[in-house]
């Protein structure tokens, strides 16, 4: 029978692991914690098993202070439940994986405040490398944000934006604005002549740049937007904007632009729910290509961002030390479903 107030045997330490596996401190160290330098493939594995059976884990608090960075990456999205930043994720994650790095995401909300509060924890934990995938926003929400960004680069950390950069940080660039052009010039093509835009709040760059964009490219084919309505990002808010914009006088033909996928499912429910046909009567479009405008009916028209694609160079562009600052934007496509069927 085991002595139960004897007291709880200690973690596993580095020194535990060299003696069970009969290597020195520094053999097990290089292979525990991730040295460059080459370490005999027998030692390592007696290394490895000695580590399994005493079940030895790193300090990475330690780790990140000898080394001054962790093998951690910061992700900030704006929204988990936003399958645009679970794909986006997903790319982060597997380049991670291959990196032998771990991914920490915190969730901003889309309030700037909350994101500089973030900003300012994860320095603490020292991360490798910071990627902000949540919407940029300009002008007095976001003050702090840029000295807190500074302050993690001159901890040793890299900063990457996904969208348009700024300052030493690295930017993975999407041309949201030329691809929503593109679109809207493609909608125009078809025949539509009327539109409402769903947009974000004023100056949240991504929501700007799609419908400056979508703007440009509709009124360049015939087109007019009539109207900008400000809702969010989610699917509440696609929905409640075009609820209120049905309960007025909406022709057959109007197309609805949603600023993303989402804010269009939700626009395109509350056409159904007006008692409408989603297509033929009310068209709606939307942007980013998520999986569930795929699988609805009818099909969304939207703009393929490969989201997947973009969080994977993400990560390479905050981990790897050479970066090709002038590397061509991802490649994005207009997709036309059946939610804008040509008109006659």
């Amino acid at each position: 029978m085991s002595d139960i107030s004897a007291p709880p045997r200690g973690a596993a330490t580095l020194h535990d692991v060299a003696r069970e596996a009969g290597v020195s401190l520094a053999t097990a160290s290089r292979v525990l914690n991730g040295s460059t330098r080459k370490v005999a493939d027998s030692y390592r594995e007696r290394v490895e098993a000695a580590a399994e059976r005493l079940g030895y884990t790193a300090n990475l608090s330690a780790q990140a202070t000898a080394r001054g960075t962790s093998a951690i990456v910061a992700l900030l999205v704006a929204d988990i439940a936003d399958p645009y930043f679970g794909q986006l994720a997903s790319g982060v994650a597997r380049g991670a994986d291959e990196a032998g790095l771990v991914v920490t995401i915190a969730i901003t909300e889309r309030d700037p405040q909350r994101e500089v509060k973030l900003v300012r924890a994860l320095r603490g934990q020292r991360p490798r490398g910071l990627i902000l995938a949540a919407s940029r926003v300009d002008g007095p929400d976001a003050v702090g944000l840029q000295s807190e960004l500074d302050a993690f680069s001159s901890m040793g950390g890299r900063v990457v934006v996904v969208g348009p950069g700024g300052g030493p940080a690295r930017s993975v660039a999407v041309d949201n604005r030329w691809a929503a052009a593109a679109l809207g010039a493609e909608l125009a093509a078809l025949g539509y002549r009327d539109a409402v835009v769903l947009a974000a709040s004023q100056g949240i760059r991504t929501s700007d740049d799609r419908l400056a964009g979508f703007t440009e490219g509709f009124a360049g084919g015939g087109g007019v937007v009539r109207e900008v309505r400000r809702a969010g990002f989610t699917r509440d808010a696609g929905y409640d904007a075009a609820r209120e914009l049905l309960a007025g006088d909406v022709a057959p033909g109007t197309l609805i632009f949603g600023i993303s996928d989402v804010v269009a499912i939700g626009a395109m429910s509350a056409v159904r729910d007006a008692g409408r046909q989603v297509g033929a009567d009310v068209a709606v479009a939307g942007f980013d290509d998520i999986a569930t405008g795929r699988d609805i009916r009818p099909g969304l028209t939207t703009v393929r961002v490969p989201l997947e694609d973009l969080g994977y160079r993400a990560l390479h562009a905050a981990t790897d030390p050479e970066w090709d600052s002038a590397a061509p934007p991802l490649k994005l496509e207009v997709v036309v479903r059946g939610s804008t069927p040509p008109r006659g």
